[in-house]
């Protein structure tokens, strides 16, 4: 769904509408990065924070996108999620008092929730996970949602959010960006991959989320031992945090100092890396889609409430479910994968209709009226093509 524009530009006006972009979590900067870029090539000036987390700064500085650094993650618990968020918030009001934003835009970001309800900036809240906790802080009028067209409005938060504020977009998120790929197989040397080995990446679970399911980790370690036990297995690990990293290399340090499980010595590029996989072992959401964007075979150790969009990879054969460890054992198939050919990838579809939606709230002021959502504007066949990122980076949830 795109919303109708008051106007097409902001030529004329005394300034650039200003466009505040939160970063708060990794799979933020590779989705915000063509969005950036489209809206900076039509004349929008975007103002990015970052928060100090899960890679969050060094995936921005890989893709070369510029950012405030503001904050830190401060813990699992939800007493430490509460005092992170007021310090956070904090720590971004003087920023946001002088850049004065027009809009503020967040893949889920509580901080910029908070920050715009007290300044009274509009705000767009783009998600694709209807289960997620952060529409507990309610809305305004001046509130904006925007999901995968999969997600349906009667289901999980979305029913506490004003129908007329709902917003849509065609695909999945990781559309977005996957079509940016230009694959390099130089990362293969780079990770030390030897030709003969079945490359396995392996995303552990969010531990540290509110929607963990402790199964996750059960299956997880099964993971581990089926890649233990396969003579020819070579598992790139891509660990969370530091902590993460350590709990893992002392409950298996045989498959570490074997050199069949490796980290990443530094921020690698993550699309490629999926790409050049024979399969990816995911608990997360982010990197379970990209790899299914990319038509690489990928298995779901996820045990938290499955959402409509993961729901759908699955019934379509896209992503397979992973419930119990004798599923990783019998239903994980360790073969080898033929990454010659070029992925088929999706349009830019998503990519134009998120944009042209951020476009008509900032135009109006965040006032965008209700009749326009009824009636959605076509695509203009005026409008200049989009243009994506030019790089990836490790990351995923």
């Amino acid at each position: 769904m795109i919303l109708n524009r008051n106007t097409n530009s902001h030529v004329g006006t005394q300034r650039p509408k200003k466009i505040w972009i939160d970063l708060e979590n990794s799979p933020h900067v590779p989705f915000f990065k063509p969005i950036i870029e489209e809206l900076e090539r039509r004349g929008y000036s975007v103002l990015i924070t970052a928060r100090d987390c899960f890679q969050v700064c060094d995936l921005a500085d890989l893709l070369q996108v510029p950012y405030k650094r503001c904050g830190r993650h401060y813990g699992k618990h939800i007493a430490a999620k509460i005092v992170g968020l007021g310090i956070r918030t904090l720590q971004l009001m003087p920023v946001i008092i002088r850049e004065k934003p027009d809009l503020a835009v967040s893949h889920g970001s509580r901080s910029l929730f908070a920050v715009s309800s007290l300044l009274r900036i509009p705000t767009i809240t783009i998600f694709d996970y209807e289960y997620a906790k952060w529409s507990g802080f309610g809305s305004t009028r001046q509130s904006w949602y925007m999901s995968p067209e999969l997600i349906p409005d009667q289901a999980g938060r979305m029913v506490e959010i004003e129908a007329k504020h709902v917003l849509h977009y065609p695909g999945i998120k990781e559309d977005v960006y996957a079509s940016s790929l230009r694959p390099d197989p130089s990362i293969r040397e780079e990770l030390d991959i030897d030709p003969n080995d079945i490359v396995v990446t392996i995303r552990p679970p969010a531990t540290e989320a509110h929607y963990h399911n402790p199964e996750s980790e059960i299956l997880l370690d099964a993971v581990f031992e089926l890649v233990g036990s396969h003579p020819h297995t070579k598992a790139i690990l891509l660990p969370r945090t530091p902590k993460q990293e350590r709990e893992l290399r002392h409950k298996w340090p045989e498959l570490f100092s074997s050199g069949k499980v490796s980290v990443p010595k530094h921020v690698v590029d993550g699309m490629e890396l999926i790409w050049f996989s024979d399969l990816v072992i995911s608990g997360g959401g982010t990197m379970n889609r990209e790899a299914a964007a990319l038509g690489v075979p990928v298995y779901s150790i996820f045990r938290g409430i499955m959402g409509a969009v993961d729901k759908y990879l699955a019934e379509a054969g896209r992503l397979t479910l992973i419930s119990t460890p004798e599923d990783v054992r019998t239903s994980i198939a360790l073969v080898h994968r033929n990454p010659g050919l070029p992925p088929k990838l999706a349009d830019h579809s998503a990519l134009h209709v998120i944009v042209e939606n951020i476009v008509a709230i900032a135009e109006s002021n965040g006032k965008q009226a209700s009749p326009n959502l009824a009636a959605p504007a076509a695509i203009s066949s005026e409008e200049p093509a989009m243009s994506g990122p030019s790089g990836r980076s490790e990351h995923g949830s």
